[in-house]
């Protein structure tokens, strides 16, 4: 018993000394975290180069797009073929994926032979023998009848320029004395096409591709594939507006990263080692793919050997004695690496392997054998763990998050098969992220199951996309539709303005009685109430002319409580004029009575301008007692409840005339107001000939149209779809304002989200699920319309909107719910702009010129604040109106502010009469 304890502890002590030995002899294959870290900052950088226009013609690490542009969501369906082709064998395979409430895939697959002439032939040739053996596989199937998808597993670098085209191969270590390399070209026109059955051939990816897609398939997180076997490379899904070599910047793409590639350069030559350097030398392609040499299947075993022989040449391993077969290259297989590395009969495995080559080993030589063994694959697994760690830590930082939740896919038979590299691998790549979730999983179907998901997949955006198209088409509008809306808009001003249509017109052009714009000689002191909303504006505005002419503000901003909006006119106008004495006492004007101008922002009914009759609230307001009243004599009566101060109410005036009299006074080209925010209306100053409603034919009036109501008698039912009808349905209004309903603040973002849901409900979006949040009615605000539309926004910022309002987005969904937010807003614009351009245009005939140049003074919310909005109805003006010249001028100060001046402008029209 003694004996056996010494003899154990004898060994053991052995063992120690063996792999300290070979630890200090191999101290330079021994990479610290330190290190790794270093190499991963390094990969980081090449991966910057290969994906830069300018640096990617040097760089070694290639990028290359693949044009796969979305991994598996689980809704894919169909019947597809696939070709994996990539070594001496090709594999065809049938794969049926199903989503009939449970993700199935079937998969039958026949393996066929490439003979070494065909392999040494042309590429006719070789393809012609990969379409005998495809018309084989189909007519056992009984399937050659049918026009598949097929998807094409190319396992060798290539450039593409679309997802079924490829063209332009390289070089790599793998496959440079292959017989594929005249392999130089591959799409549909290829000769395999000229057999008696039809493909339609979808994609061609490369195996990593394929390996992330097959994955992708059980794990929607998988956004990595991994290859370690015989050669090694790796693929991910990089953000487009990083890919220089592709045009577009939305969405993402899956690159191709050729990184055996890596330190080509030059790079890495300060961790290689002399049996790095030799392996390259001896290689068939010296000074390439020095990465892959380090880490890959091909060149491990090879390694191990190189070791072996110089640690024998100095008397260090086997006493010194070195076999024929130890000396030949390839003698020592990387499959020796995996079998020496077993727990329980490593040791013994090398016994026997040593002994194969000729030597006689000690117990000594096979524990330093094993020790060799297990350095040059923790190295190589460690190496590929930096690299790894490089990619993962972009897209971390590509998504903004503080912490990644991903999955790599990962196929290869140094993975698959080596005892612990698998386990060395993962266990790296945690240490080096740890602000990384990373899950691996191995592919269990193969790449040429990938290359038929990356066609399932490219089927289903297909036919998404088809279905998306045609529901967005209705809200397309060509210049032909636009023309008629304006047509359209044309006739219902006439019949607003005339006496006998007048009652049943829509758009009611409403008499003002402002018939003047400002000339630059107004002055004084005057107040002005801003009234359109749950908060409104007291203002005392200065104006001077001469030498010094300008406008001077002082404002202050009050709240109307929810109670008295709903409450009774009485209550509403009371707490009016409390605050207006609120803002006298602030100002110390306290008893000053001064010209007032009221900007009240609802539909008003006017026989004069110091009176205006209230047609209906809006805007949530529903204080009894005021509709079919006079605002003016409401606002009067409170004063006089008060007893304070005394007020000369001078004009009452909508927003829109309040805006285009702010805008006039900078240009006096001014002659429309427009009004584009949570609601839409527009005014303009037309010949008084032409306003029946008004007695007189001199001069001109200034006239609110009202032309929210647009579209109110059915006019417009040929451009209003299932959204507009569903968003109008619901509202607090049916049937009316539905002009303003297609294109104002208030309702753009409920058409979108009537959209979202639509899509949803059809699988188009959101993966078919829809969340509770998306169900509530108001919940996507425009203001989130506008802000997704940002051209500065990325789409990782989209996402985080999403998830703010409990929508769990892909990177796709959010280029889908841009994409409805474009199309949403694009055609409100147009549509205002079809509008703008019917009144330009009138004004232009109703003074017979051949050309106009006149300024709109615009205001609101969604006009101000939308990216594009304002772009858009420009262009639509100019297209739609060419023979008027039209200037937008954005009001900065409000209707507020124009009530004001409109007051300036009518108290000095009376005092030039009284003179």
């Amino acid at each position: 018993m003694i004996a056996s304890h010494l003899l154990a502890y004898f060994f053991t002590e052995l063992n120690h000394d063996q792999v300290q030995k070979v630890d200090k002899y191999l101290y330079h294959m021994r990479l610290s975290d330190e290190i790794l870290l270093d190499v991963s900052n390094r990969f980081n950088k090449e991966m910057e180069k290969g994906l830069g226009a300018e640096t990617n013609p040097t760089a070694c690490v290639k990028m290359l797009p693949t044009f796969v542009r979305s991994t598996p969501d689980g809704t894919e369906n169909g019947d597809f073929l696939a070709l994996d082709l990539g070594g001496t064998n090709f594999r065809v395979l049938r794969v049926k994926v199903s989503d009939n409430g449970m993700k199935k895939v079937e998969m039958e697959n026949q393996i066929y032979a490439i003979p070494e002439d065909l392999m040494r032939g042309s590429g006719a040739q070789l393809f012609d023998h990969i379409a005998e053996c495809l018309a084989n596989f189909m007519d056992k199937l009984h399937i050659k009848d049918k026009t598949l998808p097929l998807g094409f597993t190319f396992s060798f670098p290539c450039h593409q320029s679309k997802l079924d085209e490829v063209s332009r191969r390289q070089s790599s270590a793998t496959d440079i004395s292959s017989p594929w390399a005249n392999i130089t070209f591959f799409n549909k026109s290829a000769p395999c096409m000229s057999k008696d059955f039809d493909i339609d051939i979808v994609a061609v990816v490369n195996d990593t591709v394929g390996t992330m897609m097959t994955c992708g398939y059980d794990d929607h997180n998988c956004e990595i594939g991994l290859i370690v076997g015989t050669g090694t490379n790796a693929c991910y899904m990089e953000d487009m507006r990083h890919i220089d070599l592709v045009e577009g910047d939305e969405g993402r793409m899956c690159v191709n990263m050729e990184w055996g590639a890596f330190g080509d350069d030059g790079s890495l030559d300060d961790i290689r080692t002399e049996f790095d350097r030799e392996i390259d030398m001896g290689s068939l392609n010296p000074g390439k793919q020095m990465f892959e040499k380090m880490i890959s299947g091909m060149y491990m075993g090879e390694l191990v050997r190189l070791i072996l022989v110089k640690m024998a040449k100095e008397d260090l391993l086997f006493e010194g004695r070195i076999t024929a077969d130890l000396l030949t290259t390839g003698h020592f297989e990387t499959r020796y690496v995996s079998e020496i590395e077993k727990d329980k009969e490593g040791i013994k495995m090398a016994h026997q392997i040593l002994s194969k080559l000729g030597l006689e080993p000690s117990h000594e030589d096979c524990v330093a054998t094993h020790r060799i063994c297990q350095i040059v694959s923790s190295r190589s697994a460690s190496l590929c763990a930096a690299t790894l760690a490089a990619v993962l830590r972009r897209i971390r930082e590509n998504k903004g998050v503080d912490r990644l939740r991903s999955t790599v896919g990962v196929d290869g038979s140094v993975y698959k098969n080596h005892p612990h590299f698998a386990r060395l691998l993962q266990k790296t790549v945690r240490r080096l992220v740890p602000d990384c979730d990373i899950r691996f999983i191995r592919s269990e179907g193969g790449s040429g199951k990938g290359a038929a998901m990356v066609t399932a997949v490219a089927y289903r955006l297909a036919d998404q996309r088809h279905e998306r198209e045609k529901t967005l088409e209705d809200l397309h509008l060509s210049t032909k539709q636009l023309l008629e809306i304006k047509r359209i808009m044309r006739i219902e001003m006439d019949r607003g303005l005339q006496k006998s249509s007048h009652d049943e017109a829509t758009v009611k052009m409403l008499p003002t009685y402002v018939r003047s714009t400002p000339d630059g000689t107004e002055k004084g002191d005057f107040l002005a109430l801003d009234l359109g909303g749950t908060n409104f504006r007291v203002l005392l505005v200065r104006v001077r002319n001469g030498m010094r002419r300008g406008v001077e503000m002082h404002n202050k901003i009050y709240t109307i409580p929810q109670d008295i909006m709903q409450g009774t006119g009485e209550e509403l106008f009371d707490h009016i004029v409390h605050c207006i004495a609120d803002f006298l006492e602030y100002m110390g004007m306290k008893g000053i009575s001064l010209p007032l101008g009221f900007t009240f922002s609802f539909p008003c009914y006017q026989n004069s301008l110091d009176e205006g009759i209230l047609l209906k609230w809006t805007k949530g307001f529903k204080a009894s007692g005021c509709e079919g009243e006079d605002v003016v004599n409401l606002l009067k009566e409170a004063i006089h409840r008060r007893e304070e101060f005394d007020l000369d109410v001078v004009a009452v005036v909508n927003d829109t005339v309040g805006t285009m009299m702010t805008c006039g006074y900078e240009d006096p080209y001014c002659e429309m107001g427009l009004i584009v925010g949570t609601g839409s209306n527009a005014c303009y100053m037309e010949e008084m000939r032409n306003v029946e409603l008004v007695e007189g034919e001199e001069g001109r009036m200034c006239i609110n149209m009202e032309w929210g109501a647009f579209g109110d008698n059915d006019c417009l039912e040929d451009f209003r779809t299932e959204f507009d009808r569903a968003v109008d349905e619901l509202s607090l209004n049916p049937g009316k304002q539905r002009f303003e309903k297609m294109i104002s603040g208030m309702y753009l973002g409920e058409i979108v989200r009537n959209i979202l849901i639509d899509f949803t409900k059809r699988g188009l979006l959101f993966r078919g699920k829809i969340s509770e949040r998306l169900k509530t009615r108001g919940i996507f605000e425009t203001k989130f319309l506008s802000q997704i539309e940002s051209d500065r926004l990325a789409l990782l910022q989209v996402r985080s909107i999403l998830q703010h309002l409990g929508l769990d987005s892909t990177c796709d969904d959010s280029i889908i719910v841009k994409k409805v937010c474009t199309v949403v807003a694009r055609r409100a614009a147009q549509l205002c702009g079809a509008g703008v351009a019917a009144v330009v245009d009138k004004i232009r005939e109703n003074r017979g010129l051949d050309f106009l140049k006149v300024t709109v003074g615009v205001d609101g919310t969604l006009y101000k604040l939308h990216p594009h909005f304002s772009s858009i109805m420009h262009e639509t003006v100019k297209e739609l109106s060419p023979k008027c010249q039209v200037t937008f001028l954005q009001s900065e100060d409000g209707s507020g502010k124009g009530a004001a001046l409109i007051t300036a402008v009518a108290c000095r029209i009376r005092e030039a009469g009284q003179r």
